[in-house]
């Protein structure tokens, strides 16, 4: 970690924090995962996510200009998860300024690392920027709030030619410190980055935070599902893409399966035996083996 020489702003009052690049377990923030944060759709989003439920309130705004940062954004926030984590769990000092190549970022979240996979990061890096959060999560009282964004402010360094050398950000207080606390953290499946839909990616999250491991899984209701996901579309179309979720078994390392109590349809979900012969391929890097080869 090296001190960053500028007066711009919070930058200057903050160490640089280098990661440890891509080839690191992915990690996800549990309060990220549980609660609707983001867009689910990849049309710009605007109308605000206005959700409370208990003691937990969370008001999700975006600008016109750019819309709401989408579940696709909140990749760059795991590879920031996943940094902090290991860089913690090796002793080493962290910062909410982080410093990054955007190779690094893409190759972690399994994107093209072309020059149009870099524009992408940038275009996610503004949403990620410019969505604004107040939420009463890990607050004193249901009644105080925390305001910020998802990224303080971010820049790219350029060399003289004006090629890109990479990417600072800073993350806020808010995101940093769960991320640092060992119970707000869970270890993801790298396949979840192949997941390409919205509700797809968001069902994971929730699976994997709620269903664990536990040998008896876990359960909700669809319309409970439908309220916590923020998203836009009306409770008949999201139980019809759930459902298609439930026959893809796309989920990895979970099995999922419906069914219907009291005219309420429920999904369930358990975690999926783990096997040995994979498990110890996926340790070494090596692909899973195809079934019938």
């Amino acid at each position: 970690m090296r001190s960053l020489r500028t007066s711009d702003g919070e930058a200057g009052q903050l160490d640089l924090f280098v990661g440890a690049g891509s080839d690191i377990a992915a990690r996800d923030a549990q309060d990220l995962m549980a609660w609707p944060f983001f867009s689910l759709a990849k049309s710009k989003r605007v109308k605000p996510i206005d959700f409370r439920m208990g003691e937990v309130a969370i008001l999700v705004e975006a600008t016109a200009e750019h819309g709401m940062a989408t579940i696709w954004d909140a990749d760059v926030l795991i590879w920031v998860a996943s940094q902090i984590v290991e860089a913690r769990d090796a002793g080493k000092a962290t910062s909410r300024l982080i410093a990054a190549t955007p190779h690094e970022i893409l190759t972690f979240t399994r994107r093209g690392t072309g020059k149009a996979g870099y524009e992408r990061l940038k275009a996610a890096l503004d949403r990620l920027q410019s969505t604004s959060i107040a939420t009463s999560i890990r607050q004193a009282g249901a009644r105080r709030r925390r305001r910020f964004s998802w990224i303080n402010e971010w820049r790219e360094r350029l060399d003289d030619n004006g090629r890109a050398l990479g990417i600072e950000m800073i993350v806020p207080d808010w995101l940093y410190e769960g991320v640092l606390d060992r119970a707000l953290v869970l270890t993801i499946d790298p396949a979840y980055f192949a997941l390409t839909g919205g509700l797809e990616r968001w069902l994971y999250r929730i699976v994997r935070k709620h269903g664990g491991k536990q040998k008896g899984g876990w359960s909700f209701d669809i319309s409970h599902l439908h309220v916590k996901s923020g998203a836009l579309s009306p409770l008949k179309r999201f139980a019809f893409e759930v459902r298609a979720i439930v026959r893809r078994q796309s989920l990895p390392g979970y099995n999922l399966a419906l069914e219907h109590q009291f005219g309420r349809e429920r999904l369930l979900f358990v975690a999926a035996p783990v096997d040995p012969f994979a498990s110890a391929r996926r340790r070494i890097g090596l692909p899973p083996v195809e079934k019938g080869a």
